[in-house]
């Protein structure tokens, strides 16, 4: 066989391993100084895995706080389904992302709890993480926030499995978060109690009967907003 012939049978493989941009950074183009500008970290939650880019919590709040009249630019995203905080931390490192922000979000979590990794490494691994973001935030913690770890058990994918067991681990988990927050003074938002209630109705889920619909992320966005807020505001100052 040829070279040419050789290379042409290799070129479909290396077009699957290859053409796929590594989402480890999802970049908005530039914006005026005066917009705020928005990091957004996470796992397939921050992505809306299984749903539009406009259907995403962080896209949609900060299309809430336009509305309102905050000038917001579209979140840049640190995020990938299936990460860890640990895969979370290092995608941070390799992306090279040197910029600060003036808003930072931060959504992990599930899939420590999901692997069965012990809340005191959750703990250890979150405190880092709150650190990263806070540079990333300009040293400033206010203009940080963290949501709370949805309860995937509560989910149509969790049929069969121990819900309740689920929901109490993801509940130690939150605890974890809540108190980190506190220490580090970046503000928590409780949203595990709107993905409870969605249980049974399907419209508030993915596809997939794992992720969430944008509908619920929706929630989600309106129950961060006010304390959002309050962080653009201070950070305005």
């Amino acid at each position: 066989m040829s070279i040419f012939f050789l290379l042409l049978a290799l070129l479909p493989f290396w077009a699957c391993t290859h053409t796929e941009v590594p989402p480890t950074l999802m970049a908005t183009p530039p914006v005026s100084a005066a917009t705020i500008s928005f990091l957004s970290l996470g796992d397939s939650y921050t992505i809306g895995e299984g749903v539009s880019e406009q259907a995403r919590w962080s896209v949609q709040l900060a299309q809430q706080l336009r509305q309102r009249g905050t000038e917001v630019a579209p979140p840049d995203l640190i995020a990938r389904t299936g990460w860890t905080t640990q895969d979370l931390q290092r995608a941070i490192v390799a992306s090279g992302n040197q910029r600060t922000y003036e808003l930072v979000s931060l959504l992990i979590g599930v899939n420590d709890q999901y692997q069965g990794q012990s809340a005191a490494d959750y703990r250890l691994r979150l405190r880092q993480l709150l650190q990263t973001a806070t540079r990333f935030a300009g040293g400033r913690s206010g203009r940080v926030v963290v949501l709370s770890i949805p309860d995937w058990g509560q989910t149509p994918y969790a049929q069969g499995r121990n819900r309740t067991q689920i929901g109490e681990e993801i509940d130690q988990f939150n605890e974890v978060a809540r108190q980190e927050c506190q220490q580090a003074g970046v503000a928590f938002v409780d949203i595990t109690g709107l993905t409870r209630s969605a249980s049974g109705d399907a419209s508030q889920f993915a596809p997939d009967g794992l992720h969430y619909s944008g509908q619920q992320m929706a929630r989600w966005a309106e129950a961060a907003l006010p304390v959002v807020q309050k962080v653009v505001a201070v950070s305005a100052k």
